[in-house]
């Protein structure tokens, strides 16, 4: 079934609730949906980085800056 949405006649605030509903909907059901083979390949690698001590990890803030640095 396909539904369309008026997006051009929503509002900002309209759009992230139809976001977040279609969200909710598919964490619900995040069983249905098979991961990519090569997500497990990711994940094998990020544990192995951590494992060796090759991974860096920031803070949130911190993230957040950096991020909308790199966007301005």
């Amino acid at each position: 079934m396909a539904s369309i949405l008026p997006l051009e006649k929503m509002s900002v605030e309209e759009k992230l609730q139809a976001m977040e509903s279609l969200w909710d909907d598919l964490c619900s059901k995040a069983g249905a949906v098979p991961s990519p083979a090569w997500h497990e390949d990711v994940l094998a690698d990020r544990d192995a980085m951590q494992y060796r001590g090759d991974d860096q990890f920031e803070d949130w803030e911190a993230a957040g800056r950096n991020i909308r640095t790199k966007v301005s």
